[in-house]
């Protein structure tokens, strides 16, 4: 594996790129006044963190990681990426920090690979030292896998292959969570012999804590912490270490879920949606077994990134989680109550498809647009 990882490497050219500097006002759908500032601009934008309070990383689909400085909007690409297999809803996918970053520079992305060709694919989460050495571009170095989605299939969607870290404080704290998406193949998220259709707990080298609650069902079952999912492009951790996931549902139905640990959440047996082909799926509360989600949509609004906003500069919204949304065009924002009940509470959208959505350092909330030309906006109060 880390053979055919170091043979992909892909070296690129340093890349410089102007800042877009346009404002626009946005109003939500309860009358809420935002200002929306576009800082840069990509090829298919798919996922953001930010290293400190001016700079960010930014992954693309097809393959580039980009080091933005959000004070000017310029651009720098990374060298030295794994390359991505590029096709349908795969690419490159997430980036996030090590806990420990500002000390050890560790990164981890995660993308699509497939080491026949492109007949199978599979998501893959890897990590390297990113290096800033003045005069030259940033690079990345020393990259080792950490997780491998198995078993790989055809097809080129429902990778999911989001990631987080357990926060400080929490009794997660350093652990590595990832999203497994079905891979469209619905039954292996009932499956204990296939990470797919499953959020998935490691340490962060890759090893399996040995408290995750599924130990006498095989070997790739230790690494499961929570099973019955289809498609989750969004991962955050609230302000008390609760862990929540957004899900997209087949035709509608989709869902976001408060993740506990040994919880199934139901796929392919049950949603709130239907199958494509209209033959309807049971709902949640035919079947009290299986975990139901907090907040569920009818009709779709094709849930991509998510964060539950912790920050000051929208102080009333703490707590509130923010969902990127792409059929719905729209940035959703969700007010989680006290008991964990959840319910939308109002839609800010400009036309665009919304794909990632962060928390920047000063509190401001930051997303990224999708498809080419997608731009990285930042949100704050409106005057």
């Amino acid at each position: 594996m880390i053979r055919s990882l170091l043979a992909s490497v892909a070296i690129t050219a340093f890349t410089l790129t102007p800042a877009l500097a346009e404002t626009f006002p946005i109003e939500g759908s309860q009358g809420t006044k935002l200002q929306g500032e576009a800082v840069a601009s990509f090829d298919q934008p798919w996922a953001m963190t930010f290293m400190d309070d001016t700079r960010a990383l930014v992954t693309t689909k097809p393959g580039k990681l980009i080091v933005v400085d959000t004070t000017d909007g310029s651009t720098t690409e990374v060298t030295g990426v794994p390359k991505a297999t590029v096709g349908g809803q795969g690419g490159m996918g997430d980036v996030v920090l090590h806990p420990d970053f500002a000390s050890n520079g560790m990164i981890y992305l995660s993308f699509v690979e497939s080491l026949d060709g492109g007949a199978t694919r599979g998501a893959v989460v890897v990590r390297g030292k990113l290096v800033m050495a003045e005069g030259k571009p940033p690079a990345l170095e020393g990259i080792e896998p950490v997780w491998t989605q198995l078993p790989k299939l055809p097809g080129q969607g429902h990778f999911s292959h989001r990631i987080a870290f357990g926060p400080e404080g929490s009794p997660q704290a350093g652990n590595l969570f990832i999203t497994s998406g079905d891979r469209q193949k619905q039954t292996p998220a009932q499956s204990w012999d296939m990470a797919l259709g499953k959020v998935i707990r490691l340490n962060d080298d890759g090893s399996v804590p040995a408290d995750n609650p599924w130990q006498d069902k095989g070997e790739l079952a230790k690494t499961f912490w929570s099973t019955g999912h289809r498609n989750l492009l969004g991962i955050d951790f609230d302000a008390s270490g609760q862990l929540w996931t957004n899900e997209m549902g087949p035709k509608h139905g989709d869902e976001l879920n408060r993740i506990e640990v040994g919880n199934n959440y139901g796929w392919p047996v049950v949603s709130n949606g239907d199958n494509y082909n209209g033959v309807p799926i049971p709902d949640h509360d035919t079947r009290p077994e299986f975990n139901a989600p907090e907040a569920f949509w009818v009709p779709s609004i094709a849930p991509a990134g998510l964060v539950i906003y912790d920050g000051d500069t929208f102080a009333d919204w703490k707590g509130d989680a923010f969902i990127g949304g792409l059929v719905s065009q729209a940035l959703i924002r969700v007010d989680i109550a006290a008991d964990g009940s959840a319910s939308e509470a109002e839609r800010y959208s400009w036309r665009k498809r919304i794909r990632e959505v962060e928390q920047g350092p000063d509190g401001a909330i930051w997303v990224l647009e999708d498809r080419d030309g997608g731009r990285l906006v930042k949100l704050t109060p409106a005057g």
